[in-house]
């Protein structure tokens, strides 16, 4: 019997590499495969590589080494058009004097498919996304939300394979960005494509992703599940720039501890892990405690106690306190 072929990912890339100049490295020699029908985030902070590794798969970018492969097939110096992939802005780029049902037909306009059958795809896609009803409408007359979906429509007119999303959500308010960011996972799935989606918040690739690409310094830190990358961090960076963890010198080295898995209670002298409470933020469900580490090191720890807890003992600014928390829910990083 014959092994079965492994599935092609749907996105490869290898050793792929992005350099501005001889001592200017944007991305560098990265592999990484993104399963197919996946929603893969790629995160990082400003300037870590993410948006130009999404513009080298768009073909918006070039390639200074490596390859790049879309279901086994070899991407790398195709123009945009013939990659198989579609982008959506950040900034969505609609055309202002266009309809949204002519902003969706354009790229079938340049092609040049008859007016009646793009329109008609157009119009079939814009009902797909709820804006059917205002296909007649320009962009300057739609919400935020609603152009976002005329973008995505956009996007999808050319039946991409992989469709690359470039921070979307961050131009639209905090609660219409939870609002989409659901619909986006919903049509991903309905879809059935992969989308690779640039961002820079943690909680938006938590929400998203089934697998989460967190990059630094053109170099990829760690690959995983949200779960996994949030409750067992690679390194050290991970740790801090996924937030709600405490980076802790200990006799074994660094470790990370979750803020909601260390205890505050009564300062005892003979104790490890002594603190001085200094800041308290108040965040409804539970309150977040900052902490300066005694000592003179100038360790900071964060505390998150839940309400209810806080209210029987609320530990005051100024108060010292002691530290405690499961040995077993300590991360030691990857060696």
């Amino acid at each position: 019997m014959h092994a079965e072929a492994p599935t092609p990912a749907a996105v490869e890339l290898i050793a792929l590499t992005k350099r501005y100049g001889p001592s200017s490295v944007a991305v560098d020699s990265i592999d990484l495969r993104i399963a197919p029908n996946s929603y893969c985030c790629l995160l990082g902070p400003s300037g870590c590589g993410k948006s130009t590794t999404l513009r080298m798969i768009a073909g918006h970018e070039s390639t200074t080494s490596g390859d790049i492969l879309l279901e086994n097939r070899n991407i790398t110096t195709l123009p945009a058009a013939s990659r198989g992939t579609a982008m959506m802005f950040q900034s969505f780029a609609l055309f202002p004097h266009l309809t949204a049902l002519d902003n969706v037909a354009f790229s079938l306009k340049m092609k040049g498919e008859d007016k009646a059958g793009r329109q008609a795809k157009a119009q079939a896609l814009l009902e797909r996304v709820a804006m059917g009803h205002l296909a007649q409408r320009k962009p300057g007359e739609l919400s935020g939300g609603q152009q976002q979906r005329v973008a995505l429509a956009r996007a999808l007119i050319t039946q991409p394979r992989v469709l690359l999303l470039d921070e979307p959500l961050s131009a639209l308010d905090p609660f219409l960005r939870i609002q989409m960011r659901a619909e986006l996972r919903q049509w991903q799935k309905d879809l059935g494509l992969s989308f690779i989606h640039v961002t820079h918040s943690q909680e938006e690739a938590m929400a998203l992703a089934d697998t989460m690409v967190v990059m630094n310094q053109g170099l990829i830190e760690q690959v995983g599940s949200p779960h996994e990358v949030y409750n067992r961090p690679a390194t050290e960076f991970v740790a801090r720039f996924m937030g709600g963890h405490n980076v802790l010198s200990t006799a074994d080295g660094k470790v990370a501890v979750r803020n909601d898995h260390i205890t505050l209670d009564e300062a005892d002298a003979g104790s490890d892990w002594q603190a001085t409470v200094s800041d308290v933020e108040y965040q409804g469900t539970y309150v977040l405690l900052g902490l300066r580490i005694d000592g003179g090191s100038g360790e900071t720890v964060s505390v998150m106690v839940p309400e209810a807890r806080f209210l029987q003992r609320p530990f005051q600014l100024g108060e010292r306190a002691r530290l405690t928390w499961d040995p077993q829910r300590a991360h030691r990083f990857a060696a």
